[in-house]
């Protein structure tokens, strides 16, 4: 893979899939002077994507994804009554009135390590000395802990010691038991039948460990998506190269890789490719067999050295509009490839710009993918003690700060998308609509939460 780095944690064969044909749908058309709102583009994306097929995948290559069905438990978790005390199993009987002046003094029968097969018998005035997890032999009704009893030593409080021989030899109970005490009954946790989890619910360590304890080595997952994020321009050289004149470091394959990790993506970082139109194109055909969604920044402006739109056009099928937004105005969207092709979304090359226009429409095609209910980020209602300006006829995403215990947000930073140092400060993106052009101190505004 031509200047391709990975930067997903499963193997790039383990949690991907072919792209769902998308359904048909009327698309919405720009406005006479030929822009689109940020709703309006966003509905478009939505509705050329959807979550990927379905795939069987081992548990842990699994992590990260949605599961595709319910699941149901095959068998009762525990399986089997246990202990869940280090301690001797006996019957309750003979422990009633037990105290330290006066114990009751039992015959040990056996001993039960976890994984225990065969099993002793515990009659009245005997126990079984028993480990955690091991099965409850018959006869027993409670276990006690060690350190209710004299451990075998025959003198006072055990501390945790256990130390009577096995099949002989006696303990002293030093308080009563109830019936039931620290045992773990058969089906307490899961009973078999039961759904454990529900299609839709996202697989991490503690769900992948429930599957496995109720014996299932695979599962039906919608895969994880894998996203390609190649940055394009001439200008851009890789972290830890000489910059020379006119050059600049790029970043925005990095910050666009992660965000794509963070949104639940396998994520493939292409480094810089230059305003070349060969070098482009096959970068892109290098790329289209492993990716299910394409990223890209640079190039979607009215430049004239842009070859994105140029490589792109031989494609078909990618648009390029103007967003009624500020930063990001410029956007494309489409697919490129044979069949039914793969979805390709340009973003503007300018580093927040880039970002922003992720966060507001490449993440919810992820989401989408996965077979996320959430895909969109969480958007709160906040007061601003600062006043605000806004270009008129656009709906401006401002960075900021948000302190949610007061309700409040401020702007970090200027508006020039640029400023990279402003936006790694910032945790949420501060909305003015469109109609608004200015918001004295104090007004209410939508704030969209990052998350951290």
């Amino acid at each position: 893979m031509t200047g391709s780095t990975e930067s997903g944690t499963a193997p790039a064969a383990a949690c991907c899939g072919d792209s769902a044909d998308p359904a048909p749908a009327p698309r919405p058309a720009a406005r006479p002077d030929g822009t689109w709102s940020v709703d309006e583009h966003l509905a478009d994306v939505l509705a050329a994507v959807g979550p990927l097929p379905a795939i069987e995948l081992q548990l842990l290559d699994a992590q990260g994804c949605r599961l595709a069905e319910d699941v149901l438990a095959e068998g009762d978790l525990p399986p089997f009554d246990n202990s869940s005390m280090d301690g001797y199993a006996l019957r309750t009987a003979d422990t009633v009135g037990a105290g330290a002046e006066y114990p009751s003094v039992l015959t040990v029968v056996g001993d039960i390590a976890a994984g225990a097969g065969e099993l002793p018998r515990v009659g009245p005035g005997q126990a079984a000395r028993i480990m955690t997890g091991a099965p409850l032999p018959p006869g027993a009704q409670a276990v006690a802990p060690v350190e209710w009893t004299d451990g075998g030593t025959g003198t006072g409080h055990a501390a945790d010691a256990m130390t009577a021989a096995v099949g002989g030899g006696e303990v002293r109970v030093l308080r009563p038991v109830a019936e039931g005490a620290h045992i773990r009954r058969r089906g307490s946790d899961v009973t078999a039948g039961s759904r454990v989890l529900a299609a839709g619910t996202r697989l991490g360590p503690a769900q992948l460990g429930l599957l496995a304890a109720t014996g299932r080595a695979t599962v039906t997952v919608r895969p994880r998506p894998r996203v390609v994020v190649l940055s394009t321009g001439s200008e851009l050289v890789q972290p830890g190269e000489p910059v020379g004149p006119g050059q600049i470091t790029d970043s925005n394959s990095f910050t666009l890789t992660a965000a794509a990790l963070d949104a639940g993506a396998i994520a493939f970082r292409v480094g810089g490719v230059p305003d070349d139109a060969a070098r482009l194109r096959a970068v892109l055909e290098d790329q289209l067999g492993r990716a299910d969604l394409i990223v890209t920044s640079g190039g979607v402006s009215v430049g004239a050295y842009d070859v994105v739109k140029e490589v792109f056009a031989e494609y078909g099928g990618v648009d390029f509009r103007r967003l009624r937004m500020q930063p990001g105005k410029p956007q494309g969207f489409g697919r490129i490839g044979p069949g039914a092709g793969v979805p390709l979304m340009a973003l503007p090359g300018n580093p927040v710009s880039a970002y922003i226009s992720f966060e507001l429409f490449v993440r919810p095609v992820i989401r989408a993918m996965l077979g996320a209910d959430d895909i969109h980020r969480p958007v709160v209602r906040a007061r601003c003690p600062v006043a605000l300006r806004s270009p008129a006829g656009r709906r401006q995403f401002l960075r900021g700060r948000y302190a949610a215990a007061e309700g409040l947000v401020e702007p970090v930073g200027g508006a020039g998308s640029h400023l990279v140092g402003a936006l790694a400060l910032a945790d949420c993106l501060i909305t003015v609509p469109e109609d608004v052009t200015e918001l004295p101190a104090g007004s209410g505004v939508d704030v969209v939460l990052l998350g951290g």
